[in-house]
């Protein structure tokens, strides 16, 4: 699975802390946190028909982030919205968009670790482009990474940051294998989560997920067990292992980026029988209704 350059984003501009640029002209200081040490935070956002599908949500995840970092400042949720808002009537976009944004501890008066080398503020990047889910709705082919993703004794992933080098590592390892992406285990042996996306499965019917012990608090993670629950669908969150997922009855992976996605096999193991996916049709069809339906508006 490689992403595909999308003409419609040839001249896209790019807001840094306020200033909408062409994405030829954008770029942030080299004294800048996320340049010195990937000391920033950062959220994934879906445009649907005007509307950012759980925005508050997210700002609350990118506030809480940079709170566990200690960031001297972080922006309103309100003054956030009005950047997003700027850049997205700056691109004339509307449907078929996902933002990134990213928020630094800002620019250093001088290279050093030391966060209190930060004085002018922090940095706000809002990065729209339009991009479709990228995964493949037919099914896509996973590996088990030897890279593990590290627990809150190393590195608690509910800080959403923007050090991503455990999931860069296990990328390439997907790559080598030829398999779309990678699944990582938690320092216990558990499966935790991909390089990208959270995971799913289903076994007797019921729609099990693992704990977030070693991966971030999702998004659409949290969607979809609400939507189990609010349509009577059995789910549970508990520990599960490789096993558990190679005879598995269906399994699909989610996120921002690719909404839900199904899974047609794992280290060379058919997941299920791809004519046959009941839980996974039932929640994509209640997530694509949801989302119809339903987010804050950004776009009039």
């Amino acid at each position: 699975m490689l992403q595909k350059f999308d003409e419609r984003n040839r001249n896209l501009q790019i807001n840094i802390n306020g200033r909408l640029v062409h994405r030829d002209e954008a770029g942030v200081s080299p004294f800048d946190s996320v340049v010195q040490g990937g000391d920033a935070v950062w959220e994934g956002l879906r445009l649907y028909g005007g509307r950012i599908f759980k925005l508050a949500e997210h700002l609350d995840r990118l506030r809480h982030s940079a709170q566990a970092l200690a960031f001297a400042e972080i922006p309103s949720h309100e003054e956030i919205i009005e950047q997003i808002r700027r850049t997205l009537a700056a691109n004339d976009m509307r449907d078929e968009v996902h933002i990134r944004l990213t928020l630094t501890r800002g620019v250093k008066i001088t290279s050093g670790m030391d966060p209190r080398l930060n004085q002018a503020g922090p940095t706000l990047i809002v990065l729209a482009e339009f991009k479709r889910p990228v995964y493949d709705k037919t099914g896509i082919r996973l590996i088990t990474s030897a890279i593990r993703r590290p627990g809150c004794d190393v590195l608690d992933q509910r800080i959403h940051s923007n050090n991503l080098l455990v999931s860069i590592l296990a990328k390439i390892q997907a790559n080598a294998a030829g398999a779309d992406d990678a699944v990582l285990l938690d320092g216990r042996g558990f499966v935790a989560e991909t390089n990208a996306t959270h995971l799913f499965m289903v076994q007797d019917g019921a729609v099990l997920t693992p704990r977030t012990v070693a991966c971030p608090e999702g998004i659409t993670r949290s969607v979809v067990l609400e939507l189990c629950r609010e349509h009577g669908i059995p789910c549970a969150e508990q520990d599960l292992g490789l096993v558990d997922f190679y005879r598995a009855e269906e399994a699909w992976c989610t996120g921002t980026m690719g909404e839900l996605a199904p899974i047609a096999e794992i280290d060379g193991r058919a997941i299920g029988d791809p004519a046959q996916r009941p839980r996974f049709e039932q929640l994509t069809k209640l997530f694509a209704e949801l989302t119809a339906a339903s987010g804050t508006v950004v776009v009039e």
